[in-house]
């Protein structure tokens, strides 16, 4: 999460979407914490 929103303050948000994305689909539960929940909201806004 730090790491793709350092990219996106860096001008690169796709890179930190990819990565962030990439990362998020090897969960397959879970999705109720905050953490991944957090994570879905960054990947919505960098969508």
């Amino acid at each position: 999460m730090s790491l793709s929103r350092l990219l996106q303050k860096q001008g690169k948000p796709e890179e930190a979407r990819q990565m962030l994305e990439e990362i998020y689909g090897w969960f397959t539960e879970g999705f109720d914490t905050a953490d991944l929940q957090e994570a879905k909201t960054l990947l919505e806004e960098l969508a």
